[in-house]
């Protein structure tokens, strides 16, 4: 019988890596135009709904509520404008970072996230692109972390020439350390 052994040893935190000191990429500066633009979109649809409700025929349909639909939609776009502002300041927080045995993730203005994945713990990788992000020459890149039923991370607004790059350099990762 083989005798093994168990080790777990304590780690001193001065000897862990600083996130901050990874070598974070900014998203491509064509990704926040698009992103605030899908937002300020979802400003001006609410924005034709308040003028359509105040001043059609739909105002004497709503003539009971007006006083109470106007303030709601009112606080819905005020709403959506600081989420708009958010989102400008939040996009340029927005970074990943690709390391020799891990990938990176950060975002967030107010509240802060890093999530640092693995590379032998990614299960596989996708490559989406909607209409805007084609015509854009853009790509989000969604990392599936082994065991989980959604993807762990998704790091939008990649040049899709980037995007094929990471994609494929984690599988060839991935192909090393199954013996491929």
């Amino acid at each position: 019988m083989q005798n093994l052994s168990f080790s777990n040893a304590n780690v001193p935190l001065a000897d862990l890596p600083d996130v901050e000191q990874f070598d974070w990429q900014a998203l491509s500066p064509r990704y926040m135009p698009i992103n605030a633009m899908l937002n300020l979109l979802v400003t001006l649809v609410l924005l034709i709904i308040w003028f359509v409700s105040e001043y059609t025929f739909l105002s004497a349909i709503t003539a009971d509520y007006q006083p109470l639909a106007g303030w709601v939609m009112l606080g819905l776009i005020a709403l959506s404008v600081l989420y708009n502002v958010y989102g400008i300041f939040a996009d340029q927080r927005v970074a990943y970072a690709l390391r020799e045995h891990d990938v990176g993730f950060r975002w967030g203005l107010l509240f802060r996230h890093t999530v640092i994945q693995p590379l032998t713990r990614i299960q596989h990788i996708e490559l989406k692109r909607g209409p805007l992000e084609r015509s854009a020459g853009l790509a989000t890149l969604q990392v599936f972390s082994a065991g989980s039923g959604t993807y762990t991370f998704a790091i939008p607004g990649l040049p899709i020439e980037q995007a094929q790059g990471l994609r494929q350099f984690i599988l060839r990762h991935q192909d090393l350390q199954h013996g491929g």
